[in-house]
């Protein structure tokens, strides 16, 4: 059976998931297909499935650290965003992703994260802090204190550990993840085979 939709794993804290982002909502305007969006804690991930991750962070490989760095600007250009590399990183997005189960209730999710997006890895803002977030919740026209309540419940802490372990569960190791079809694809760069997909279903 064919799905109607694109299921979309991401969390803000990664400049790949930023060029996802961007690259997933062309392509929904492109086939006119839906976007779920779940918020996951990418930490979470790495901590139960992918801890290889903190290794390579320690002791970084230089030639491929150089590759990255070009790599990534590259896509930022074809993406037509602008990347600058945070003085945070990592960041503790933990907030940020509950934010974004707040604005989701609100179907104003794909613009909530592009806010968090733009103001963590364009203007280097610290997306932990909840005066950032606040901020970002009143730019968007909603109260900055039913939002810092909401993202403190446990019921809501307890949905960003559910989407994160349910990616888990489906084979998931990072960020971006999309499903489509129940075909699973990572990163940026696997937009392209996603939307062969889209083409023959």
């Amino acid at each position: 059976m064919n799905s109607n939709y694109i299921e979309f794993y991401f969390d803000c804290s990664s400049p790949w998931t930023y060029l996802g982002f961007v690259g997933i909502n062309e392509i929904s305007s492109k086939y006119n297909i839906e976007i779920k969006f779940l918020p996951i804690l990418v930490g979470g991930v790495f901590n139960s499935v992918n801890d290889e991750v903190y290794k390579l962070r320690a002791k970084p490989n230089p030639l491929k650290s150089n590759y990255y760095n070009q790599d990534l600007k590259m896509w930022a250009k074809a993406r037509n965003i602008q990347i600058n590399w945070p003085s945070i990183f990592p960041i503790n997005s933990v907030k940020a992703m509950r934010g974004a189960l707040f604005f989701k209730k609100q179907d104003q999710i794909s613009d909530y994260a592009l806010s968090i997006f733009k103001a963590y890895w364009t203007d280097g803002k610290d997306i932990s802090q909840d005066n950032v977030i606040s901020q970002i919740s009143e730019d968007l026209n909603l109260d900055s204190n039913v939002f810092l309540n909401f993202i403190n419940q446990e019921t809501t802490k307890n949905a960003l550990k559910e989407n994160t372990q349910e990616l888990i569960d489906r084979g998931g190791f990072g960020s971006p993840t999309y499903f489509f079809n129940d075909s699973m694809f990572f990163g940026n760069d696997r937009i392209q085979l996603l939307e062969e997909q889209l083409k023959i279903s």
